[in-house]
């Protein structure tokens, strides 16, 4: 049986903390895994941004409920699910995700947990385990799954590359140059034929 894995920011939805970075007026926090491939380095950063400026979960949330999906993501995902299953794999946190997951139709989602203090403020985080994604298509392919993967970030590479078919999807030119190997996409139309193509294969 085939599974589709998906990255949720940045390929169905606009980064949160680029949306967040916008909103409070803190360039800083708009540095995504895009650019900077080690994620626990990236939230460590970040959180301390977060309480040099005294914010916290809630002022992030608020932000987030502003945050619609990609025009046409639902329709994506809506026609992969006619076909297969699908599992949103994403380094984000349950604390920020849910509200998306709702405009999503609430797809299965994997992904971490926020830890936070009796002031809302965010203190650390979980990670569900270590390079959960890749992590997660390993599980999958060892109880039968062959999985088909598709991202946008370095986070990604690692279960793209492990899938039977994987894909980048609006991803940054230097991530193209450095792995040209891997098909390219940039409209759901043209990603949703070639997740296609690899289910009938």
């Amino acid at each position: 049986m085939k599974i589709v894995c998906l990255d949720m920011e940045g390929v169905l939805v606009p980064e949160i903390w680029i949306a967040f970075s916008k909103a409070s007026g803190i360039p800083e926090l708009s540095r995504t895994t895009r650019d900077e491939p080690d994620y626990n380095k990236l939230m460590r950063w970040r959180l301390g941004i977060l309480k040099e400026h005294g914010l916290g979960l809630a002022q992030v949330q608020k932000v987030i409920g502003t945050i619609d999906p990609f025009p046409g993501a639902l329709a994506f995902l809506n026609a992969l699910r006619e076909r297969t299953q699908v599992l949103i794999l994403s380094d984000t946190f349950e604390q920020f995700a849910m509200p998306l997951m709702k405009k999503l139709a609430y797809p299965t989602l994997f992904c971490n947990t926020l830890e936070v203090g009796p002031d809302g403020m965010i203190e650390g985080f979980r990670m569900r385990v270590e390079k959960s994604k890749l992590a997660t298509v390993r599980a999958l392919q060892s109880i039968g799954f062959e999985t088909i993967a598709s991202g946008d970030s370095y986070n990604d590479l690692g279960m793209i590359e492990a899938s039977s078919a994987g894909f980048l999807f609006r991803t940054t030119d230097q991530i193209r140059r450095d792995y040209p190997d891997i098909p390219a996409y940039e409209t759901f139309d043209e990603l949703q034929g070639a997740i296609f193509k690899a289910l009938d294969a």
